[in-house]
């Protein structure tokens, strides 16, 4: 009886009243670029709305637009496509000041690089959150869709703002700084650092349990949303018996820096050894290690061009140096952002 009577009252509900709800909903804007999430077997990716009308549990939590950037497999991510991005990033910020968050769909080759570039540079309070999936869109038991609602819900829970650019995959949410793919295979491609996870998505809610602490978004001094380029880096992996004319290659190759990969710790082979003889009017060379987590100790050796990385990857310690070039040569100064970021 109580079910009939609660049916009776919602169909005499006028219609502005049974979709009022639709207002109160946070506004969410999906910006789609392609990747495992919207591939299929023998067939080509899924265009960006597509993607996203397949998963209508979206719109449970949020009012859902999207738009797609680029259709592409994230290897072939460029740094041009991330100021593509960032511009329509902050032309949204700008624009719609109502945003609750902004989700950006992305393969996971290149998923660590760009979270980590857009952490840098995305200079509004909207979070970011960026998504995809170890499984193409016809597998069995694909990964995308819960991956595509477990973001967006990340993405407008209380506590979402201040934690930088964040990823979400597998339920666990991950700071942009810190991510790191380790599998091409399972689910859990992304492990954390010895930082741990800022939180996770579970049925029940979203909880965070951390902040990251390096400065990042709105902290971060990188205006580069009206770069027509970045400036270009290299970077060169050390191995044993590498052959001293293969730095001298990339030395002299007309770029703005290098980024020598070395094995842990700093250390190196015989060829590398040299760059420390190096005036400091070089362009800047950043020793990073090889292991994911390993911290480079020690300082800038002055009077030279080589800058620590600290626990920064390589692939990621490009990505600060590109980024300290738009706004200084001197080595010293380039030290601190890393120091700092």
């Amino acid at each position: 009886m109580r079910v009939l009577l609660y049916t009776v009252i919602y169909c005499l509900m006028p219609l502005h009243s049974v979709f009022a709800q639709n207002d109160e909903k946070p506004k969410v804007i999906i910006l789609t670029t392609g990747g495992t999430i919207a591939s299929r077997t023998d067939a080509p990716l899924i265009e960006g709305p597509a993607l996203v009308q397949a998963v209508p549990q979206l719109a449970d939590y949020a009012d859902v637009r999207v738009e797609e950037v680029v259709r592409i497999g994230s290897s072939q991510m460029t740094p041009a496509i991330w100021l593509r991005i960032l511009r329509r990033i902050d032309e949204l910020a700008r624009t719609e000041p109502d945003l609750a968050c902004i989700l950006i769909t992305h393969g996971t080759d290149t998923m660590e690089e760009t979270a980590f570039f857009l952490n840098l540079t995305h200079r509004h309070e909207v979070p970011i959150v960026i998504t995809g999936s170890m499984r193409s869109a016809n597998a069995l038991s694909a990964d995308g869709p819960a991956n595509l609602v477990d973001a967006l819900r990340a993405g407008i829970a209380p506590g979402a703002r201040g934690k930088g650019v964040m990823v979400v995959l597998n339920d666990n949410i991950h700071a942009a700084r810190d991510l790191t793919k380790s599998d091409n295979q399972r689910l859990q491609t992304f492990l954390p650092t010895e930082r741990g996870y800022l939180g996770f998505v579970d049925d029940e809610q979203v909880t965070f349990y951390r902040t990251p602490e390096q400065r990042h978004t709105l902290d971060s001094p990188f205006d580069v949303v009206n770069a027509e380029a970045l400036p270009e880096v290299d970077i060169l992996k050390d191995f044993a018996g590498l052959d001293p004319a293969i730095l001298e290659f990339f030395r002299k190759r007309k770029t703005d820096g290098l980024v020598l990969e070395t094995f842990a710790g700093g250390r190196s082979s015989a060829a590398l050894r040299s760059v420390t003889s190096l005036p400091d009017d070089h362009k800047p060379i950043v020793i990073a290690s090889s292991l994911r987590g390993s911290r480079i100790m020690g300082t800038h050796p002055e009077g030279t061009p080589v800058i620590v990385a600290n626990d920064l990857p390589a692939n990621k310690a490009r990505i600060l140096l590109m980024l300290a070039l738009t706004r200084t040569k001197d080595v010293e100064e380039i030290q601190g952002y890393f120091d700092t970021y």
